[in-house]
């Protein structure tokens, strides 16, 4: 199958980058002929404002270059990972002219949320789920506190609203969840047109052998990840480890926190860590902790966890509490809960045959679901599916 993958990067590089680059690998690997189109957000600096809010609304020269890879290479289908900012929902239309059936990965809210996250003052927010003119975004200033660019974002959701683009000129969607399909078919795209396909780890990082040293966060340090709450609940726990990988507007606190309870030297804040390191911390913990208090679509360190056969304690809101079976692969918590989250993590460290258990179900769940032979199988089914409607 010939196949053609678009994706805008991030300046900051996450886990939409990993899956892109996991699943072009992966399909290459399989043997399927792929072409890639992407942009990146590091263009930005050399393009006018005005120029950057024109192609968010839609962009002429992606449209262009899309044309050109179309009837250059005539691929099967047409993969779309992202396409915010400077690829723009008009490369649908380049793909419809050509007949080219269109397939778009949902790796966040941005088509509901000018912030795409659902979070707001520390808070989860559906203000704006359900409305044609997402007008609190703009007041809210929800896309990097700036009315200005939240004013350009949400004019564009409600252009292609308007236009229809999401209704007529995507094929497929998927989900990454079913939490994630719930809240789109909610916010009016048509069900039907939903699939649900969960990301996958690759390569396989194996099974950890150490025995669980201390506790891990690892992720990124901002307020929606429930990094505040996390420094609540380990003012609880004196006696156990805390390693925290990541960096983001919240490493100043960490470190900080880090510094006052020097005298237990219970906690290390490790800034951020290549994702070989990460998988060898993972081998080497007893259990993840995964406090967020946002409504996450897939969380990719979940299911790295699992590859390591490393249990979960997460918070019992969006895709998280789909993805961890409470007394199977970890425990839940409430969300934005210092006391329970404080509780549980305490609980769960004084029974390490428990948290073992828990790690081997944890494996299991990554052989099932997450690893790159179910999810081949699984995209396969997707783009046939699309063809034979086609």
């Amino acid at each position: 199958m010939k196949l053609l993958l678009v994706h805008n990067r991030y300046f900051q590089p996450g886990g939409e980058e990993e899956v892109f680059g996991a699943e072009s690998a992966l399909l290459r690997q399989r043997g399927h002929e792929v072409v890639e189109y992407v942009e990146d957000n590091r263009s930005i600096r050399r393009l006018g404002k005005w120029d950057v809010a024109a192609r968010t609304l839609w962009s002429s020269p992606a449209q262009r270059h899309l044309r050109l890879l179309l009837r250059r290479h005539r691929p099967d289908v047409a993969h779309f990972h992202n396409t915010f900012p400077l690829i723009s929902p008009s490369a649908y239309y380049a793909c419809r002219d050509d007949g080219t059936p269109v397939i778009q990965t949902l790796h966040n809210y941005r088509l509901l949320c000018a912030a795409a996250t659902f979070f707001r003052q520390a808070r989860v927010c559906e203000e704006c789920l359900g409305r044609r003119f997402t007008w609190p975004g703009i007041l809210h200033g929800c896309y990097r506190s700036s009315v200005a660019q939240s004013t350009v974002v949400t004019a564009m959701l409600w252009l292609h609203r308007l236009l229809g683009t999401w209704d007529r000129q995507v094929d497929i969607f998927i989900a990454l969840s079913e939490f994630a399909r719930r809240k789109f078919i909610q916010a009016g795209l048509p069900g039907k047109r939903i699939v649900v396909k969960p990301s996958f780890v690759e390569p396989d990082p194996g099974v950890g052998g150490s025995g669980g040293g201390y506790a891990l966060f690892a992720g990124r340090l901002s307020p929606e990840k429930g990094i505040a709450t996390l420094l609540r609940a380990w003012r609880q726990l004196p006696l156990i480890p805390l390693y925290i990988a990541g960096d983001g507007p919240l490493l100043a606190q960490a470190r900080e926190f880090a510094a006052s309870v020097a005298g237990r030297g219970n906690v290390r804040v490790l800034g951020r860590r290549s994702r070989r390191e990460l998988f060898q911390l993972m081998k080497a913990a007893r259990y993840l902790l995964f406090p967020s208090q946002c409504y996450e679509s897939f969380p990719m360190v979940i299911a790295e966890a699992f590859a390591c056969g490393l249990p979960v304690v997460a918070s019992k809101l969006g895709a998280a509490a789909e993805i961890v079976e409470h007394g199977r692969t970890g425990l839940l918590v409430r969300p934005g809960d210092a006391e329970h989250l404080a509780e549980t993590a305490g609980w769960l460290w004084s029974r390490p045959s428990t948290s073992a258990r828990m790690g081997r179900e944890a494996r299991a769940e990554y052989e099932l679901k997450f690893c790159a032979q179910r999810n081949h199988a699984r995209l396969l089914e997707i783009y046939e599916s699309v063809l034979g409607r086609r």
